[in-house]
């Protein structure tokens, strides 16, 4: 590795990186790839591979995370905070313009019409995030099955996702990982105390504010609902953005009726279109939820919904590195831990199938009905509500993304055009 950059010159690279992360995860880590192991040579191959390893561990955004503990290795809590906030914040800008921008507009004809687009693009990313996922997950039949059984469990008994995630975790602890590396290298321990004093402060940092909010302003206050709820889905974020939307789905949709089902793949979308990570659709709910909520103006309230979501989303992520930034090369040599990392990969990808369906039944069909018979529960479209728009502009989606390998944003862009087209000519 080279000689550390000085922190100012870390801070561009940082910057940029911010700026660029389009894409979603992959895109993003191979951005980080590239400026920060090939260009800068600020960390080694190995050492990149065993944080991002450790990253996929955790619950949250890996590339948000990564590029913490990237800014922790060159300069310590002050470099990663800056890593990892400037990888966050302009996204967060970005999405926090177009969550107001949608909450005036969100009704108008011609807005309906290019969030049509959107949304039929979108499903067929989380398609294409299905299929990239499970040719890196599907290795061994325990994977498949696991990976079934998660889908089962989700799609037709309603099994709550965290309930899924730490099965599926215990079980791939059980199998272990024979792919690790035989020969760790040895590093010094770090004190006890140390860790706990990390612990401490960073809970301090993430806990104390929103429950203050709470007391403040009472348990049943939007923003203290939204504090909970995003603390909550926190630490069950395994598998990044596509993972969680359906639990999050369930539980902002269905159980708190913040917004509609459509209104959340709007919101994908919105995500998808903006740097930094995609759990920025997050922050598109909780501005959304607090907008609407009336208790107080809606500007403001809007305003102070994000940033609320914000942190509840990212300052866990912060207490996962800088607690385990020091054991990561330690951790990156465990079958156990690895094995675990393995059985949640592969679970995941059961839930994205189960978001898949259900993106494409929102999308397709305008009116869909859960029923339910005792514990089983299917998901009923009315046939005669099918969107031929919606339909054929995920199929020309499909082929751009799938077969012609086309980028994100232009498929983003050319499906939302021809949603708007079709509105003015019809």
């Amino acid at each position: 590795m080279s000689t550390n950059p000085t922190f100012a010159e870390a801070l561009g690279v940082w910057a940029r990186i911010g700026l660029l992360s389009f894409g979603g995860p992959a895109g993003q880590i191979a951005l980080m790839h590239k400026m920060v192991v090939d260009d800068h040579k600020w960390l080694t191959e190995q050492q990149f591979l065993n944080a991002l390893n450790f990253c996929m561990l955790l619950p949250g955004p890996e590339a948000m995370q990564l590029a913490t503990y990237a800014g922790w290795r060159l300069h310590g809590v002050k470099g990663g905070l800056a890593a990892g906030l400037l990888f966050v914040l302009p996204g967060a800008a970005v999405v926090l313009a177009l969550a107001f921008i949608y909450a005036v507009l969100g009704d108008v004809p011609i807005i309906e019409a290019v969030f049509l687009g959107v949304k039929a693009a979108v499903l067929v990313i989380v398609i294409e995030a299905l299929l990239r996922i499970a040719k890196r997950a599907l290795k061994r039949s325990a994977d498949w099955i696991i990976a079934a059984a998660s889908f089962i469990a989700i799609f037709f008994f309603d099994a709550p996702f965290p309930l899924i995630i730490f099965a599926a975790a215990l079980i791939g602890a059980a199998l272990g990982n024979t792919h690790v590396p035989s020969n760790p290298e040895r590093h010094v321990p770090v004190p006890l105390a140390r860790t706990a004093g990390t612990i401490a402060l960073w809970l301090g940092i993430w806990l104390v504010p929103l429950g203050v909010i709470a007391l403040a302003l009472g348990p049943s206050h939007i923003l203290s609902q939204t504090g909970l709820f995003f603390s909550k889905l926190a630490i069950v974020t395994f598998g990044g953005a596509y993972a969680v939307l359906a639990y999050m789905a369930q539980q902002a949709v269905e159980t708190h009726g913040w917004l509609s089902a459509g209104e959340m793949l709007d919101g994908l979308g919105l995500a998808e279109t903006t740097p930094g990570p995609l759990i920025l659709v997050t922050e598109f709910v909780g501005t959304l939820a607090a907008y609407r909520s009336g208790d107080g103006p809606a500007w403001l309230m809007g305003f102070a919904g994000a940033v609320v979501t914000l942190w509840a989303t990212f300052a866990p992520c912060f207490l996962w590195i800088f607690t385990g930034a020091p054991f990561i090369e330690r951790i990156g040599s465990n079958a156990r831990l690895s094995g675990a990392l393995g059985g949640v990969t592969a679970a995941v990808v059961g839930v994205i199938l189960n978001l898949a369906l259900w993106f494409a039944l929102h999308v397709l069909f305008a009116t869909v009905t859960p029923v339910t018979h005792g514990l089983l529960r299917l998901w009923t479209p009315d046939f005669t509500t099918f969107n031929w728009l919606a339909g054929a502009l995920s199929l020309l989606a499909a082929i751009l993304l799938l077969w012609r390998h086309m980028g994100v944003l232009s498929v983003l862009a050319i499906c939302a055009g021809l949603g708007l087209a079709v509105r003015l000519v019809m």
